[in-house]
This record gives C-alpha cells, structure tokens and sequence, in this order.
C-alpha cells in the first residue's frame, strides 16, 4: 500500500517580518485506496497544508515522503508524474472543450511539442469515462455548470495518471446533490483505483459520512488522525463541531442546531 509520510512537518509562510509557522509537528501516514478528509476551521492552515504537500510553497521544518523518498529531491517534472492537484479557483477557459482541458494533464508525458501519442489520448478518454462525463467530452469548457466542470477537472487530474490527488475545497461551489456525488465519485476513485486521495473540506457532514479517514487540524490538540467513528469515540469531533447551538451525537454522527425561542 502507498502511503505518504509526514515526519514532524511544519507548514507555514513568509512574511516581511519573516517565516509565520501555522502548524507544526504534524505527524501521520496519507494511505492509498483511501477517502482522506481534512477538516478543520477558518484560517486553521488546510490550504497551507494542501499547498505544501503539492510543493507548491516549501514546508518550513520536518519532512513529506512520497514513494519512501523525500519530497524535496523530486525534480519538478518527477513531482508533476507523481501529484495531480484540483484547486477551488474555476477555471477561466475560453474557446477549449471538455476532452482538449482533460488531455492537459498528459503534459508531464508528452515532450516540448506537447504531442499526443494515440496512448496519452486513449488514457484521457479512460479519464473521462471513469468520471462519467463522456457526453461532455465536445462541450466548450465555459458553457458548464459548476459541476461539471469539477468533474473535468478530476478527469484532468486522473489524465495526469498520478499515485496521489490532492484537491481544496472541491464542493466549495457545489448544490448539496452535486457535493454528494463529488465525494462519492472520489470515495470510489479512490477505493476502485488505489489512489491516494486527499481533500480539504467545509462538508463536515458529508465526510463523516463517506471518508475512510478524517484528518483534524485545531489549534489546541494539532493534527488529529482517525476514522469518522475513532474521533467521535475519543471526543475530537464534539470538540470540533459543537458550539452554541449545535450538537454532535458521537453514537448516531448526527449533527444537530437546536432551535432558539
């Protein structure tokens, strides 16, 4: 089983006032074949944490190991064969349709003259399929819902054919049907294809539900690991999630707002 690896990671920032650390000590495995969730409140650090282990901002202590090796001593283009990233940001496309925005992510593959080979497009048309968007695959990117255009870019990110998908935020704009189906496609991504699958999320409820593990950034315990179930058990999640006027059953996983009079 892949796994990612964090050893006494610390993630943070520069400022002119120097390195702002928002978390340290973060110690845990990020396991493949798995739904992992990474809850937490406003301004906690989860898009900081995202963005490290993408490499995109280096981490200021510790360390990431993909593969048993070392983040850092991954070329760039060895890093874009190993993590697919999906952002929150929509992306601004014009005059580009769905299959040509997918056949994107063979661009760690296909050389300086970005030449598609017949395999790099028979694998974006596999992307495409196993995210059921076939009947999009003509549609100019800019005329799609929000989402659809998700799904594209979880097909894009599956074109890259990476052991590792990271994604912020990816309901963030999403009616509650399409936030399920979102997570239910990445839950059996996941578990289907052995990927490692690793999102940041404000869908408490939903990812109780569907993730196989939660990772829970707070300011007083740090980064607490376990299944849905294991941070009920031990109080981490009522801690989280109960303030004046919510309430969290550990038993059922319900969450409930009491009504004020």
């Amino acid at each position: 089983m892949e796994t990612i690896k964090l050893q006494n990671l610390s993630i943070g920032y520069q400022t002119k006032h120097g390195v702002r650390v928002v978390a340290s000590n973060i110690n845990g495995d990020i396991r493949s074949g798995e739904l992992t969730c990474l809850l937490g409140s406003n301004g906690i650090g989860k898009s900081t944490l995202l963005r490290t282990l993408s490499a995109f901002q280096p981490l200021t202590g510790g360390e990431i190991f993909i593969e048993n090796s070392e983040i850092t001593t991954y070329t760039d283009k060895e890093q874009s064969k190993r993590i697919g990233v999906v952002l929150t940001e929509k992306p601004d496309v014009r005059n580009m349709t769905v299959r040509e925005l997918v056949s994107l992510g063979r661009s760690p593959y296909t050389g300086f003259w970005g030449t598609y080979s017949k395999e790099d497009l028979q694998v974006v048309d596999e992307s495409i399929a196993l995210v059921g968007i076939e009947s999009l695959k003509k549609r100019m990117v800019h005329t799609l819902s929000d989402g659809e255009r998700q799904k594209v870019m979880i097909a894009k990110a599956l074109a890259q054919q990476t052991p590792v998908i990271y994604l912020d935020e990816p309901t963030a704009f999403l009616d509650y049907p399409s936030k399920v189906e979102i997570l239910q496609l990445l839950r059996r991504i996941s578990h289907n294809a052995g990927k490692i699958i690793f999102l940041s999320t404000h869908d408490v409820e939903l990812a109780l539900q569907l993730a196989d593990t939660i990772w829970l950034m707070t300011h007083d315990e740090g980064v607490v690991i376990g299944s849905p179930q294991q941070l009920a058990q031990q109080g981490a999640l009522g801690r989280f999630i109960e303030k004046d006027g919510i309430v969290f059953d550990p038993k059922t996983m319900a969450i409930k707002v009491t009504k004020s009079e």
